[in-house]
């Protein structure tokens, strides 16, 4: 297993998280029941992929997998690539805890490339 795992967040997600202590992501993480995670070396193709044209302002959150338990499953995702997905307890659907963050960066665009010193 993984030591972290990542969180792309839009700016208000991030705040949400600081001020309420938790957060349970946007609306494709609602609807499908579970935080949207990247393993580090996901991360800049799931920003190309889904972030390219965002006119937000993007953060990217270092998580420790060890806090978020067994509540944190691997899946596969168009049939090779495995994300990591927080369910929390029994899949019970639980907000991701600030507490599980360990570092949070501000991403910044050039040249079409999202950089942050946790991708450089």
């Amino acid at each position: 297993m993984d030591e972290f795992v990542y969180r792309i967040s839009i700016a208000k997600e991030w705040e949400e998280l600081q001020s309420n202590g938790s957060t349970f992501g946007g609306d494709l993480d609602k609807s499908s029941s579970f935080i949207h995670l990247s393993k580090l070396n996901q991360v800049l193709q799931t920003l190309k992929n889904f972030y390219s044209n965002t006119k937000e302002e993007l953060f990217l959150l270092q998580i420790d997998a060890k806090k978020l338990g067994d509540g944190l499953v691997y899946e596969i995702v168009d049939g090779s690539n495995s994300f990591p997905h927080f369910y929390g307890p029994s899949r019970s659907f639980i907000p991701l805890p600030l507490d599980a963050v360990t570092k949070a960066e501000k991403l910044s665009l050039s040249d079409g490339q999202f950089h942050c010193s946790l991708l450089d």
